[in-house]
């Protein structure tokens, strides 16, 4: 490990961009772990901080190839070829770009509140991750800058593999890398702390640099939440109210009634939750699964809701047939998502289903009941195939997460994928088997499950079904 936590890789990196201070630069953070990150270099190089809002524009049904991407003020940013090459038609580009701006505008409002973004046009702008795996996010990030007027673009990251230089081509003028080790596998690794940066660290960071531009500095009586505040615990033993920074919120222990079966349960929902994600486990899990756990609290910091719960009894469990009874244990999630929608701390919030293994055919055949009003839907090597004719009707949002390596998964989510109709994205984990127990690969997972939905647990989402 190089770094403590995303702050530490700040001042680290700042260590390496002495030459930028007094240039006149603006800072930019890509949400929301580059976030912190970028704070720290703002702060050692005294200059203004602002956050780099860039949303995708996938290819309709085929989410995963970009076809352009956009930023605020308007600016668009359209690869052609692609555009040209997959028949995407105009009023298609449109469709996703309004999604997408709705998404943009929403985070820009959470993160500034009132205040309007910094101008970039003739200066320059350094753009800051916090590692670099892709580069995919960080070369539209630049392309966004450029579009918005930027001059002169330094791309700087704490971490990045050694060839990270090759693959972002011309996007920026300069690239900064303190660390580009040989054995680069995911950008958790490098850190002692990676976890999920939540909302309100973005805001805190944003807040601090705007008192410290106006000469209030730390007698602003602002404060920031730690970014260490969980070590030395365990991530998946946490609770929101231990891992949180939310608010009190609610976090309790819950015995779900169906039928003449009691089942039990954890719910817990922060403040001002956007929603709540019930979580469907695979075979031989429960609601004690670390893996599960893990995600959970990995949602709850981003501000989302969680009910972990067993969808059979210890005695239905011990037949084996009713752990693989995708239509008995869809039936659970069913008259639970109903049962949860009934407890007054969810009143009006968007549900989403998180789906594991065989968990995951059950989260799609529920979510295809024709009155399910599901928001979205996140498979963790999940088995889609189980819902079988179910697959069509599902409406939705689904993104199917794999390991790379999980091969046999793998095709059957390609092949479940191409019977859905509705919105949906193959995401695969690089490395990563079927219990994703690499190092930095469950962190991948939960940052792709709370993108996931936050995007589509917005009001207008939720009132479009899901869609």
């Amino acid at each position: 490990m190089l770094f403590m936590d995303r702050r530490d890789a700040g001042r680290q990196l700042a260590n390496s961009l002495r030459h930028l201070r007094g240039a006149g630069i603006v800072v930019l953070g890509l949400p929301r772990g580059g976030v912190p990150v970028a704070a720290a270099v703002a702060e050692a190089l005294d200059a203004p901080l602002d956050v780099c809002l860039v949303r995708k524009l996938g290819v309709p049904f085929h989410q995963e190839l970009g076809m352009g991407a956009i930023g605020e003020g308007g600016v668009r940013v359209i690869n052609d070829e692609v555009v040209r090459m997959t028949g995407v038609t105009e009023d298609e580009l449109a469709g996703v770009e309004a999604h997408e701006r709705q998404v943009l505008d929403s985070r820009a409002r959470r993160y500034r509140g009132g205040r309007a973004p910094i101008g970039l046009e003739g200066r320059t702008v350094l753009v800051i991750d916090d590692g670099v795996a892709t580069g995919s996010t960080a070369r539209a990030a630049c392309r966004i800058a450029r579009a918005r007027g930027a001059e002169r673009i330094v791309l700087a990251v704490p971490v990045a593999p050694r060839d990270w230089t090759e693959r972002m081509g011309s996007d920026a003028d300069e690239f900064v890398s303190p660390h580009t080790p040989r054995d680069f596998y995911a950008i958790g690794q490098f850190y002692v702390d990676f976890a999920q940066t939540e909302d309100a660290e973005v805001v805190a960071c944003l807040a601090e640099a705007g008192d410290r531009a106006a000469g209030s500095g730390s007698g602003s009586g602002r404060t920031r939440p730690g970014p260490g505040v969980d070590k030395g615990r365990e991530a998946h033993g946490a609770t929101n109210n231990e891992a949180g920074g939310k608010g009190d919120g609610s976090d309790r222990e819950v015995y779900i009634q169906i039928g003449g079966t009691t089942l039990r349960g954890r719910l817990t929902v922060p403040d001002g939750a956007a929603g709540v994600v019930v979580f469907a486990h695979g075979s031989g899990s429960s609601r004690h699964s670390p893996r599960n756990r893990f995600v959970a609290v990995g949602l709850n910091r981003a501000g989302l809701g969680t009910l972990l719960f067993d969808l059979l009894t210890e005695e239905e469990e011990a037949d084996r047939a009713n752990v693989f009874d995708t239509g008995l244990l869809a039936g659970r999630l069913t008259d639970a998502t109903g049962w949860l929608r009934e407890q007054p701390e969810c009143e009006g919030l968007a549900v989403g289903y998180f789906g594991a293994s065989t968990g995951a055919g059950a989260a799609l055949w529920s979510a295809a009941e024709p009155d399910a009003r599901i928001a979205a839907v996140v498979s963790r090597g999940g088995r889609p195939d189980l819902a079988g004719p179910r697959l069509p009707e599902v409406i939705a949002p689904t993104l199917l997460i794999v390991g790379g390596d999980d091969l046999q998964v793998l095709d059957l989510n390609r092949a479940a994928r191409s019977r859905l109709h509705c919105e949906n994205r193959l995401a695969v984990v690089p490395g990563a088997t079927h219990l994703f127990e690499e190092t930095g690969a469950l962190e991948q997972v939960t940052e792709l499950a709370g993108d996931w939905f936050t995007d589509h647990m917005t009001p207008a989402a939720h009132t479009a079904a899901g869609f």
